[in-house]
This record gives structure tokens, C-alpha cells and sequence, in this order.
């Protein structure tokens, strides 16, 4: 709007100074022949709509003028309009200058509400009272109620309704001490459905087939628990829980075996998949690159081709978990010389006639 003004100020200087040199008989034939064409419009146009920068420049030339002379000029607003447009060029002039100061407190500095936050949500039993504590305890000086206005704002609730802990939260801070079991089904050539037993380590991701069968008895799944136990005992895996689902066939007598070892078994919802997802996550990636690509023709052949994918996935699948490692083989040092990386050689080894592939450099 300043920058219309401006420029309406300088085309009207240079408007004014054409008319210095007219004569009064001029400008008064130019008035009437202005008023004329100013009537013609008039009856044209219904309601001109004006912008700032055209109530800004009459309110501000014509509202010295009497009132009974701002009546007789033809204008397209009334004379009340005009004085109203001066009074309001006033009242934003007075607000600008005149604009009172910010009352109250300051506010609080961007790092400290990201603090408070952080700290609200890496310990869920901890009130705004106890937060305060902390950062009191760091040197940083502010106020509780200020801590309890932050945590509000950002709709966190008090302590005692968010200190429940979430199953992902469990799974997260017993990762080192979980171990995930589940049967998932597929059909030989004949039609014969075959069951695989599996179970993998939250933390290393690494799986264990422990069998695969036709007719998975309550007496053939508590020998699998012992052979779990034995194979634990082996590592020696520092593991507490077994999370498995509610198929009928784990036993009593299973979980008892489980028990005797050292392993509680926590038993995931009805029908929530997500209460054992990593162990479902493997049982998809086994479909999709084993046994949809393959044609099982009996028991013992599914035995050793899952046998196979185990020993691939634990030595050689990189896993995102891991940073791209194998559970049981660590990322090499990266190659960093430039003949090295100009002269790659790679070879490629197959597995199960070609339907996993290990890609190693060449000795």
C-alpha cells in the first residue's frame, strides 16, 4: 500500500504541475468536461469497489474541506464516507505507533520445551513436579507451573494415566531377553500339509527351525520345546521370555518344559498378529523368497529346504534391524581404496539349485 501511495503522490506532483501554466477559463472547461464523463460512469457502474490506496487518497486531500462543500462536489462516495476513511487512516496510524508492549512472562526458550518433552516421554511415571526436579537438578531454571502448561499444550497426560506400559514398549526394553515361536503351514506336491516349527531372537534376529512334520502331536511339540532348551542351554542365551500364540498345539506340557528352563512364556491376544510380528515378518519373507519359489515333494525334502534357508538367512541375509549385518556374520570393513572399488570381482554361489543367491568377493 506504501508503495501505491508513493506513486500515486508522484503522478499527481507532475498532474499539478501541468495545470500551473493553465488559465482559470482552461481549468474550469476541463472540470466540467471531467464531471460529465464522471456522470456517465456513474450510471454505468452499480457499487465501485475501492482499495486501500483509493480511500487513503481522498481521505486524505478532502477532509479538510467544509462539509457543505464536500456535498456540492460530485463524488462517487458520500461526504460521511470520505470523513469516516480519515478517521480510519488515524486509528491505524495511532496503532502502529502507539502499540502496546507484550505483558507477562516471556517465553519459555525452544531447547528447554524440547527438553521437557523429552523427558515426559522417556519416563512415564514422571510428573510435571518431577520433571521440574530434573531440570532444576541441570541448572535449569524455570518454573513447574511452566513445565505443566508445556506438557498440556502438547497434550501429554498426567503420570498415573500414561505410566501403562504399551506392548511395543515391552517388546523394546526385553528385546535381549525374547525369544518369538510359531507353526505356519504349507502343502507338499501331493496336497499333504507340512508344519514347520521356527523361532527367532528379537534382539539378534536369528531363527532356529526345529522341525518340520505332518502331524505335529502334543508329544512331537514338548520334544521340539526340549531341543529348544538344549540348543539355548548350548548358546547360552541369556533369554527369559517365549512369546507364542494360542494354538492348540501348545501344550501344558510344552510351556512345563519352557518352565524347567528358565523361560516364561507370554502368550500373544486373540487374533492380534501384531503381539508376535516379528515372528509373522519371518514366516512372510520364508514364502516369499523360499517356498513360493519351490515344490515340495515330502516331509524330509521341506526339512532340509528350510534347514537351508536357515543357515542363508542367519549367515548371509542382511537385516535392516541389524545395520544390514547377519545375525551371525558382522558387516566387513568397508572398501575405502580406490584400486579396490575400479577392480571389484564378485562371485555369486547358489543354494537350492539357484533359488537363493550369496554374492562374496573373489579370493
Amino acid at each position: 500500500m506504501l508503495l501505491r501511495l508513493a506513486y500515486l503522490a508522484v503522478t499527481h506532483t507532475f498532474t499539478l504541475l501541468r495545470l500551473l501554466p493553465m488559465s482559470e477559463r482552461d481549468k474550469d472547461i476541463e472540470i466540467l468536461t471531467l464531471r460529465h464523463q464522471l456522470l456517465v460512469l456513474q450510471r454505468q457502474v452499480g457499487k465501485p469497489a475501492f482499495t486501500d490506496t483509493d480511500r487513503a487518497l481522498p481521505a486524505g486531500l478532502l477532509h479538510r474541506l467544509p462539509m457543505n462543500k464536500l456535498r456540492r462536489l460530485l463524488l462517487l462516495v458520500r461526504p460521511d464516507t470520505i470523513l469516516r476513511w480519515h478517521r480510519d487512516l488515524l486509528k491505524q496510524r495511532h496503532a502502529v505507533t502507539c502499540a502496546p508492549r507484550r505483558r507477562g512472562r516471556p517465553p519459555t526458550v525452544r531447547s528447554i520445551r524440547s527438553l521437557v518433552l523429552r523427558l515426559a516421554r522417556e519416563n512415564s511415571s514422571w510428573g510435571y513436579r518431577r520433571i521440574h526436579g530434573e531440570l532444576a537438578a541441570l541448572g535449569i531454571k524455570v518454573a513447574a507451573s511452566t513445565v505443566w502448561e508445556i506438557l498440556k499444550e502438547h497434550g501429554i497426560p498426567p503420570a498415573p494415566e500414561r505410566e501403562g506400559t504399551t506392548w511395543a514398549d515391552f517388546l523394546r526394553s526385553q528385546a535381549d531377553a525374547l525369544l518369538a515361536c510359531d507353526f505356519f503351514e504349507t502343502r507338499a506336491m501331493a496336497g499333504a500339509r507340512l508344519y514347520v516349527f521356527a523361532v527367532i531372537e528379537h534382539t539378534t534376529r536369528r531363527i532356529r527351525i526345529l522341525g518340520a512334520t505332518a502331524h505335529p502331536t502334543a508329544d512331537w511339540v514338548v520334544q521340539v520345546g526340549r531341543n529348544l532348551a538344549m540348543d539355548l542351554q548350548d548358546a547360552g542365551s541369556q533369554a527369559r521370555f517365549l512369546i507364542r500364540d494360542r494354538d492348540r498345539k501348545f501344550t501344558q506340557a510344552f510351556d512345563a518344559v519352557l518352565a524347567d528352563a528358565g523361560l516364561e512364556v507370554v502368550t500373544s491376544g486373540v487374533r492380534m498378529p501384531r503381539m508376535n510380528s516379528i515372528t509373522e515378518r519371518w514366516t512372510q519373507t520364508c514364502r516369499r523368497e523360499l517356498l513360493d519359489r519351490t515344490l515340495i515333494w515330502n516331509q524330509s525334502h521341506l526339512l532340509h529346504v528350510v534347514q537351508e534357508f536357515e543357515s542363508f538367512y542367519n549367515g548371509h541375509r542382511p537385516h535392516r534391524p541389524l545395520g544390514q549385518a547377519a545375525p551371525l556374520r558382522p558387516l566387513p570393513e568397508p572398501i575405502t581404496e580406490p584400486g579396490q572399488i575400479a577392480h571389484l570381482e564378485v562371485h555369486r554361489r547358489d543354494r537350492l539349485g539357484g533359488t537363493l543367491h550369496e554374492y562374496q568377493h573373489a579370493a
